[in-house]
């Protein structure tokens, strides 16, 4: 349970980082903090967030975290609850082998496969996640690469071929969630999806709205943003690319759109 729940704040914390970059801990926690309670009506002091960061992952000491902290944690990173998270995720070890297991059915699709892999690392899982910084993605992505030891376990009427296996065949396309892309079948024609177009794996990882501007500084931020700015509404992004609400190109943001548009979220919902 202790590596479970490791692996879990260590997630969140780098899912966290991909909004701030730059951003310590401390200010990693004040921003999960505010963002908890803003998305879930949840609250917990970033004091609380760093200590589950400190003892877990730093110390590598357990620490008693709530159920209803846990329901949350899991929720913020794509999963129905802690529960599932242990389910679909798994760490597995002791005789010098690492089973590393991933579930995507909450992140794209409940057709989406299971992936199973089985390595021999030199390294331990979670250092190594600490050491450089890589979210579950991307470690995937590395052994694919040197490894090749991945087995997929596909459901019915699922067709499944290579490195594609990662998603569903059906889903070639992916449409704009007001902050970012998401996958979905290009035969659906439900009108919520908007924006649609082919899917694009770098695009749908790295492409996306900074949803809260009023964590943005000159320090954290610039060389780091991308800007919009459409009928006085300015939007930041964390790639450069074009604004899918507004068919506008980014442009790299300057220390003055920095110092101007960040935390000016009251304002325009004011006007």
């Amino acid at each position: 349970m202790y590596s479970k729940k490791k692996l879990l704040v260590e997630t969140v914390f780098e899912t966290a980082k991909k909004e701030l970059p730059r951003a310590s801990i401390n200010s990693l926690s004040n921003y999960l903090s505010s963002l908890f309670d803003e998305r879930y009506d949840f609250s917990r002091d970033e004091r609380s967030f760093t200590r589950y960061y400190k003892s877990l992952v730093q110390d590598g000491e357990d620490y008693n975290i709530d159920d209803i902290t846990l329901l949350y944690l899991s929720k913020y990173i794509g999963y129905k609850d802690f529960e599932d998270f242990c389910s679909k995720i798994n760490i597995e070890g002791g005789d010098g082998s690492t089973t590393f297991k991933l579930g995507f059915s909450d992140m794209l699709s409940e057709q989406t496969p299971q992936v199973n892999i089985t390595v021999n690392p030199i390294f331990k899982m979670p250092e190594f996640m600490k050491k450089n910084g890589m979210g579950i993605m991307e470690i995937v992505l590395l052994i694919c690469l040197t490894t090749g030891g991945i087995a997929f376990s596909k459901k019915p009427n699922n067709q499944i071929q290579g490195f594609a296996g990662f998603f569903p065949s059906e889903q070639k396309c992916m449409y704009w969630d007001k902050s970012e892309y998401k996958p979905v079948d290009c035969q659906d024609k439900n009108p919520i999806y908007n924006h649609m177009i082919p899917f694009d794996y770098e695009k749908m990882t790295y492409f996306k709205r900074i949803e809260r501007k009023d964590t943005l500084t000159v320090e954290n931020s610039f060389g780091k943003i991308w800007y919009s700015k459409y009928n006085g509404i300015v939007e930041f992004f964390l790639s450069d690319g074009v604004d899918p609400n507004n068919g506008r190109e980014l442009r790299k943001a300057t220390e003055y759109i920095i110092d101007k548009y960040a935390g000016v979220i009251e304002e325009e919902i004011a006007e």
